[in-house]
């Protein structure tokens, strides 16, 4: 681990009331001391000048604060200097602290070392990011909840449990002369089914933290002029996309943001789909395509007064296998009320995206179709969780499988090897050490 004391603007980028300087590692307290010029407390703050010791000239006055390792945020010495909100002012603090020894930080350093100093795990270090980047409140709840452990706690649970599982199996290999069946005894059948159905139910709720951390991808799509940019501006509740009556005039992709029942939502309004001899709308079908392959789901924009209306399907391989909703638009002209039809691979609702008729009943397709869940989940989540997870699921079945159908306990135990690996990568924990010390702890195997 690089020892150098490192320093950054901890505040973002911009004019502000107050603007703070974080300094971390050996070195903090006595460039702190040097630019106060004064002798520095723990966990006290002192306001006083910052001086350039290079000169004696004023740089600012604020309040200095001093947190003597390892009980700081990195587990290192740190202080930080509050200061006035200027760009200006804070680059030169910074530069002040870099002639005395300190090396600029590098992004996310800081919280670096405090996962290296075992003030933090990895699922804490994200979810300080994650709290960051919030777009929702129920996504910043989730984040906070992370990072007070309530993920890792999760996961240290379950990775305790296989552990002491896969303990009992290669001990009871090891010691053969025991003579017992120790997967009947024992129930480890049930043991793993059990962990199975752990890992299942953390990996859904895992999938909805990632949902409402990251969000979902729906592109909006359909024939021109069937009203999709008048659906998006009335989801978006502003005119984001120009509408006229001619069709064609969205040209290239339009992308919005949104919260949709709590949920973030990354809209894209593409280019009508139909055959252009137009080569600027040619490149916006082109674009609408492309956008179809990462939809998470389709929101499929049809014309009601349009007499083939319930049969229209694009010959577009790229909707099949998402989550399709089929919106008969202008239900204020065809003279059709607000209604729902379930059919077996996709949805349709009658709305009227200009007087707003059926968007409550949209948001909430819309909802459902991207993944909400009735029960939210307890923290956020990342696509790395969720593929550690899935391994570890993978794993489990794999050892079920060999188990119930040769009894094979050594193959099981190789398989809870791999689960307990695929887990502890989720917080970073995992060594080779770790399952020593539980054998050593557990069973007596020098007597």
């Amino acid at each position: 681990m690089n020892k150098s004391t490192i320093v950054a603007v901890a505040t973002p980028p911009g004019k502000g009331g107050v603007g703070i300087v974080r300094l971390s590692g050996d070195k903090a307290c006595n460039i702190g001391e040097t630019l106060t010029q004064t002798s520095l407390k723990p966990r006290y703050a002192t306001f006083t000048p910052f001086i350039n010791p290079e000169d004696n000239s004023l740089l600012d006055e604020g309040i200095a604060l001093y947190f003597k390792g390892p009980n700081s945020f990195t587990g290192e010495d740190v202080v930080e200097l509050q200061g006035h909100g200027g760009p200006v002012i804070l680059d030169l603090l910074v530069k002040a602290c870099i002639a005395q020894g300190a090396e600029l930080a590098k992004p996310g350093e800081f919280s670096e070392r405090a996962f290296l100093n075992d003030k933090i795990d990895l699922t804490q270090a994200e979810a300080i990011a994650d709290l960051i980047d919030s777009a929702s409140e129920q996504a910043a709840k989730n984040a906070i909840q992370s990072l007070q452990g309530t993920f890792s706690k999760t996961i240290n649970q379950l990775v305790k449990d296989v552990t002491a599982l896969r303990v009992f199996i290669e001990a009871a290999i090891d010691f053969p002369e025991e003579e017992i069946d120790f997967i009947t005894e024992s129930n480890v059948l049930g043991q793993v089914t059990d962990l199975h159905k752990q890992v299942t139910a953390i990996l859904q709720e895992a999938k909805q933290g990632q949902l409402l951390q990251e969000g979902a991808n729906l592109v909006i799509t359909g024939k021109p002029n069937a009203g999709k940019s008048s659906l998006l501006n009335a989801l978006a509740g502003q005119d984001i996309a120009i509408v006229t009556a001619v069709a064609g005039t969205t040209r290239d992709s339009l992308r919005e943001n949104l919260i949709i029942e709590g949920i973030p939502v990354h809209i894209t309004d593409t280019a009508g789909l139909r055959e252009s001899n137009d080569i600027v709308e040619r490149e916006g079908i082109k674009r609408a395509e492309k956008a179809l392959k990462t939809a998470d789901a389709v929101l499929l924009v049809i014309d009601s007064n349009d007499p083939e209306a319930e049969g229209y399907f694009p010959e577009n391989t790229l909707l099949q296998d998402k989550p399709l909703i089929r919106v008969f638009n202008k239900i204020d002209e065809s003279g059709l009320s607000v209604h729902q039809i379930q059919e077996q691979h996709h949805t349709d609702i009658y709305l009227s995206a200009k007087t707003l008729e059926g968007l409550t009943e949209l948001r909430q397709l819309i909802a459902e179709n991207v993944g909400k869940q009735q029960q939210s989940s307890r923290f956020s989540a990342r696509r790395r969780h969720i593929d550690a997870l899935e391994r570890a699921k993978v794993s489990l079945n794999h050892g079920l499988h060999q188990l119930k159908a040769f009894g094979a306990a050594e193959l099981l135990a190789e398989d809870l090897k791999d689960c307990q690996q695929h887990l502890s990568s989720i917080t970073g924990q995992f060594s080779a050490d770790d399952l020593l010390g539980e054998i050593f702890s557990s069973f007596c195997i020098g007597k």
